[in-house]
């Protein structure tokens, strides 16, 4: 996702399907330009992808550039810390900004739009204003002297199939495919409708080239057991992605009913050790595991 987010057009299909309405209207996405860097000093030696980028707005007949802060959420469980890290990034943000003479501090410091894009398996469940992890509430007269910085969020689980389908871009088939991916039937299904949006793009071939390598390093991320290596488009080879996704799909059913017969065998030798009738040479011929798994069996039986 990182790489995608490094082209323009993803990220006005970010901000245009997925930002509030109120806000992405305001921009002006002719006018972005990519400002990603090494700004941060990780806290706690955390890993962490962003990207950041700025754009003209235009307000109350006001024109201005602002920073979009967009951080890559990409774990498996929730961070309930992300108002404070957020908070440390956008502050080493404006350090980077004051240090390299973009601004000063009489000019003041440009606004930023921080926005966390999570695609784990749990909803987003963490506050989205370091102020809410102020408890129990200050009271009135220290409520002002508290830190406040919001983030937006776009939690990618909990877009419906039906909603993604209202937003027919190649990120939202990206978002598709991301939530599919532990459903192989579902990933040949959203990998179909990506392929449908590609060629449907007045760019398709340059939109094509991107969405094929992610593609590609993403299946690789996954583990995924198929030839990868000569899938160079999308809209050409998919008849032969499908078919080596059906492949990985059999080989991932195989391997889980092997997996079965296996656990079923222990369980007849544990079972057969408990009865101490056989002995572990007889246990070994009627099951057909080695000795050596036999002795670990009984020793796990032991403990």
């Amino acid at each position: 996702m990182h790489g995608l987010l490094s082209y323009p057009e993803f990220v006005q299909q970010l901000m245009e399907g997925f930002a509030p309405p109120e806000i992405a209207q305001l921009m002006n996405f002719s006018t972005l330009q990519n400002h990603s860097g090494n700004y941060i000093t990780p806290l706690f030696e955390e890993k962490f992808e962003d990207v950041v980028w700025s754009v003209e707005i235009t307000w109350e007949g006001l024109t201005q550039e602002i920073y979009l802060y967009i951080l890559l959420e990409f774990q498996s469980t929730v961070d309930r810390t992300m108002p404070i890290r957020l908070m440390h990034y956008v502050a080493c943000f404006y350090d980077h900004l004051l240090k390299n003479g973009t601004t000063t501090p009489s000019k003041g410091l440009p606004p930023i739009l921080p926005i966390v894009l999570y695609n784990g398996s749990e909803r987003w469940t963490a506050r989205q204003d370091i102020y809410d992890m102020v408890y129990p509430e200050p009271p009135a007269f220290l409520q002002v002297y508290q830190p406040h910085l919001r983030y937006y969020l776009v939690d990618e689980g909990r877009y419906t199939d039906e909603e993604l389908g209202l937003r027919p871009t190649p990120l939202s088939g990206v978002f598709s495919i991301e939530k599919a991916s532990a459903d192989r039937k579902g990933l040949q299904q959203a990998v179909d409708r990506i392929v449908a949006i590609i060629q449907a793009s007045p760019d398709k071939e340059r939109i094509d080239n991107i969405i094929t390598r992610w593609l590609k390093r993403y299946l690789q991320r996954l583990g995924a057991k198929a030839n990868l290596d000569q899938l160079t488009s999308l809209m050409e080879d998919k008849d032969m992605l499908a078919e080596n996704l059906e492949n990985w799909a059999q080989q991932e059913r195989q391997a889980g009913i092997e997996k079965g017969t296996k656990l079923g065998i222990e369980k007849t030798a544990r079972n057969l050790l408990k009865l101490g009738v056989l002995s572990n040479e007889q246990i070994a011929e009627v099951t057909g595991l080695d000795l050596e798994d036999i002795a670990k069996l009984q020793t796990e039986l032991q403990r």
